[in-house]
């Protein structure tokens, strides 16, 4: 029987118990509670954000943001520098996102294995989640006819020798509309939402909604309970009630600012000392081209063209930057583009024109290239702290200079990096002498994100990480950490399928532990 509970209409203080709690209702989350509520265990999966389903779905922007983003879409780094984009509803930021479904690097892995000593080969290996995630989930090269937004990233490509690749996306039956980002309106996006929660459901697990899990009690190396509040549609404690869970197993999966958050209010032991540092984004850059016919970005897939021209390249010294273009919707683009006034209003004139292309710097492989830190504010809020260093800057300068020419060889008029201090750039020989001039500092170079990743990195040491290979907690014998947070940094690939892959993997392997530690309900 499924079962849904609003935390935010309890009226009295609860108590809950299971084999296995879920904190979180994401790419990791959301794996992990059809994994193990079909092995047999009592699962309860937990979200601070509501239950929206395709009903509700307006593709509006103005419903979207506040409704299923953390911070109404406004988070943003503690300098106020970069903007983040991540999910809080059922599904988290499977809701929400671009369906860009793209495997892990073999260079990221093999990364991975030389400083964390990470081995996925043989029975670690890899392919066969990837494969088991791309079949559940219909993941697939993009058959379509990628929409004018894509279409000139293709073409610039095309014309200057690059490469480019179609995207696989996890969808069925896709309609076409552009609108992922405010949640599917037909359920074509084969999310958490409408795939492995549902799953879960039938096979007997209780989701409880709206409930913000504050801290972890535990004791040796044991969790013994989790306290948890009530919160309202604007995430504020709807009164005292506490609620409080007890479990065989914890599994936290609140996304890589979350994750560590909650680990950091609990005071878990951090001998290794990383726990929420070394948190990557993907930081982003921004460029708008001005076209003569109209391209109409928000119509149509939103990513389904993508070039690793730049993101390995031949000198590891270098910074590395994938391509990919965002979809462009009225609101999305007006807090984007630069100006105010008449000029911006000018700008949004030529809106339908408007192509934009994004740089995804990848960061995380370079000794000047080690992320940011998760800290509490006095709230015991989370901010991610992320300095930018001169090596990233130097990444985004030679991103925006790599945008503009294929942007100009696609045919564009104009160009416009999304910099305070740029203009519109008549021709690539003005534009590269101008982007070569600008200054390359915060809150004057738009900088944004949609990927977070890291915080509680796996390690196959204690002394390199805060989780195993398998991603259960080094020093709490009942915790697992099932989410982007163990990625030890980021990807250079937009990170939905590797969190399915690795939670999957790992589900497999809890699975097998758990049924020696204890019997299935």
């Amino acid at each position: 029987m499924m079962q849904h509970l609003d935390a935010s209409q309890f009226i009295t203080d609860q108590h809950f118990s299971a084999d296995v709690v879920i904190i979180g209702s994401g790419a990791g989350g959301g794996i992990a509670a059809e994994q193990l509520s079909a092995a047999g265990f009592k699962v309860l999966l937990l979200e601070e954000g509501a239950y929206y389903t395709r009903e509700q779905f307006k593709m509006e922007e103005r419903w979207a943001y506040p409704n299923l983003y953390q911070e109404g879409a406004a988070r943003k780094t503690k300098d106020q520098a970069i903007g983040i984009l991540q999910g809080r509803t059922v599904g988290g930021s499977t809701t929400v996102n671009w369906t860009t479904s793209i495997r892990t690097p073999q260079q990221t892995l093999d990364y991975w294995q030389d400083q964390f000593g990470l081995n996925f080969v043989a029975e670690n290996d890899l392919t066969a989640y990837f494969q088991l995630a791309e079949e559940r989930l219909n993941i697939k090269q993009w058959s379509v006819a990628p929409n004018a937004n894509n279409a000139k990233l293709q073409y610039g490509c095309e014309q200057l020798g690059w490469q480019y690749t179609v995207i696989k996306r996890n969808v069925t039956h896709c309609a076409n509309l552009g609108y992922c980002g405010m949640g599917c309106p037909i359920d074509a996006k084969q999310s958490m939402l409408v795939s492995t929660i549902p799953a879960a459901l039938k096979k007997g697990a209780t989701l409880i909604s709206r409930l913000s899990v504050r801290k972890l009690q535990w004791q040796d190396n044991q969790i013994l309970r989790l306290e948890a509040v009530p919160v309202d549609e604007h995430f504020q404690p709807t009164a005292s009630l506490k609620v409080t869970i007890s479990a065989k197993h914890y599994i936290v999966a609140a996304g890589a600012i979350g994750s560590p958050a909650l680990l950091l209010r609990s005071k878990v032991p951090n001998p290794s000392g990383r726990l929420g540092k070394h948190t990557y984004l993907h930081p982003t850059v921004i460029s708008g081209a001005v076209f003569a016919e109209d391209i109409n970005g928000h119509a149509g897939a939103p990513q389904s063209i993508y070039s690793d021209q730049f993101v390995w390249p031949t000198d590891s010294k270098q910074p590395g930057y994938k391509l990919e273009v965002p979809p462009i919707h009225p609101v999305l683009m007006a807090s984007k583009l630069i100006g105010v006034g008449d000029q911006h209003a000018q700008l949004m004139k030529s809106f339908n024109q408007l192509q934009v292309t994004i740089a995804l710097i990848r960061d995380g492989f370079h000794p000047e290239s080690q992320g940011g830190q998760v800290v509490l504010d006095q709230d015991q809020q989370p901010v991610l702290d992320y300095p930018i260093t001169d090596y990233i800057w130097q990444g985004m300068r030679q991103a925006l200079l790599s945008m503009a020419e294929l942007q100009f060889a696609a045919g564009a008029k104009q160009i416009l990096p999304i910099h305070h201090d740029a203009k519109l750039y008549q021709n690539w020989p003005e534009a590269k002498a101008a982007i070569e001039q600008l200054s390359m500092t915060a809150l004057r170079q738009t900088v944004v994100s949609a990927h977070v990743m890291g915080g509680c990195n796996m390690s196959a040491t204690a002394d390199k990480g805060v989780v195993n290979a398998n991603g259960r907690h080094h020093q709490l014998t009942n915790l697992s950490v099932f989410d982007g947070s163990i990625l030890p940094t980021s990807l250079g690939a937009n990170p939905q399928l590797t969190i399915y892959a690795l939670v999957w993997k790992n589900c497999q392997q809890l699975i097998k532990e758990l049924s020696h530690e204890l019997q299935p309900v």
